[in-house]
């Protein structure tokens, strides 16, 4: 079944007109033509997936019919809590679809001792990176977002984090990990360390240095597929 859809703000309707950008996107880009269905997501029901047939194309508009709608969740089979020390916005924006198409589920950004901690998070702005990620893959959910002052604050509130850093323990297996903390460029610091000792820490196995981005990916697929 074809997963990706539009994503619109208005209540759903049973006789739908489509105007705008949406518009050329859906005639101009995907050379939609009469005849063809279409689903559609409502922000404000996004689990419930509405099926329509296009019924008439005039010059700036279309008019869609309902033919189908039920609730229709897609989502990953492992879900994944990221702890991320805050990095460069810009470096987070550009793995946002990424990590949103591979399922994660929540993004906690915590300021640590090397962090970029002027950075202004707008999770508004996130949020519209993600609708366009999740109108691609099919993905019926929002990553949730929310910050952390520091390490120990998160780590108190969730004991069960575990932590990728160097060390000699490689990742064999991801089953069972719930929450992973991810440190800014540098890594940790020796304060940060010794916070962090009586955590389960683990590495990659791979000779490479990763930057804070590329870890965060690559242990979200390590673990989540």
């Amino acid at each position: 079944m074809d997963l990706i859809y539009i994503l619109l703000d208005e209540k759903q309707k049973d006789i739908l007109s489509i105007k705008g950008e949406t518009f050329k996107y859906l005639v101009k880009v995907r050379r939609h033509d009469v005849d063809d269905e279409i689903n559609i997501r409502y922000k404000e029901s996004i689990e419930t997936l509405c099926r329509y047939k296009i019924i008439a194309i005039e010059n700036r508009s279309l008019t869609l019919e309902l033919i189908s709608s039920e609730k229709n969740i897609v989502k990953a089979k492992n879900e994944l809590h990221i702890a991320w020390c805050k990095i460069d916005i810009k470096s987070i924006e550009k793995v946002l679809p990424s990590l949103n198409e591979l399922g994660v589920d929540k993004i906690s950004f915590i300021s640590c001792d090397r962090s970029q901690n002027s950075i202004k998070l707008d999770f508004k702005r996130f949020e519209r990176i993600l609708e366009a990620s999740m109108q691609q893959c099919g993905r019926s959910s929002y990553i949730e977002f929310d910050i952390y002052k520091n390490i120990e604050e998160f780590i108190t509130k969730f004991p069960d984090t575990k932590v990728f850093d160097f060390c000699e323990n490689s990742l064999k297996d991801g089953t069972g990990f719930q929450r992973v903390l991810i440190g800014a460029e540098g890594g940790f610091s020796q304060d940060e360390k010794e916070l962090l000792s009586s955590q389960e820490v683990f590495r990659l196995d791979t000779p490479m240095i990763l930057r804070s981005e590329s870890a965060v990916m690559a242990v979200a697929s390590k673990i989540i597929l």
